[in-house]
């Protein structure tokens, strides 16, 4: 049988926080207190916001995504590349970069676009959004009127040929 000591308890009583403790650490640790002023919760080095903003402006439609177009390493980056092959991009007009290659870039095109995944697209400089945005746009035709706005389509007499 299992029999409590005064010193078990004791014990338990030191270790568990007291109903009156709890409700002063919940209201010292609310969310509210946690908050981090945008400046904080810029941890971006320059050196990666440059280099990132510099691939950015390396071709008028750029993807950073997981692997290569040739070999994509995830579904959603898969699923955006055939979408831009489907709309026409210009190959030449088209750069991607493979995130995987490196960390720091991975965490901080997160932070550059402050948006939480892989892929994401840009056109002429501006972000577009990642594969859900791309889906949904291709679907309903905005991303085709967008890229032709942008004049980052194959020109039609080279598709004839």
């Amino acid at each position: 049988m299992f029999l409590r000591t005064p010193l078990l308890s004791a014990i338990r009583q030191a270790v568990r926080p007291s109903r009156s403790t709890a409700a002063t650490t919940a209201t010292f640790w609310s969310p509210q207190s946690l908050r981090l002023t945008p400046f904080q919760a810029r941890l971006l080095s320059t050196e990666t916001e440059k280099a990132i903003g510099k691939a950015v402006d390396s071709a008028p439609v750029v993807l950073f995504m997981k692997g290569t177009p040739e070999m994509p390493q995830c579904g959603y980056s898969r699923a955006s590349i055939q979408i831009l092959g489907l709309q026409g991009v210009d190959p030449k007009k088209f750069t991607a970069f493979n995130v995987l290659e490196d960390e720091e870039l991975k965490q901080g095109i997160k932070e550059y676009s402050d948006w939480p995944t892989i892929p994401q697209l840009y056109i002429n400089k501006e972000f577009v959004g990642g594969c859900d945005i791309l889906m949904t746009m291709h679907q309903n035709g905005e991303l085709a009127k967008m890229l032709e706005d942008k004049g980052v389509l194959v020109a039609a007499e080279e598709q004839t040929q």
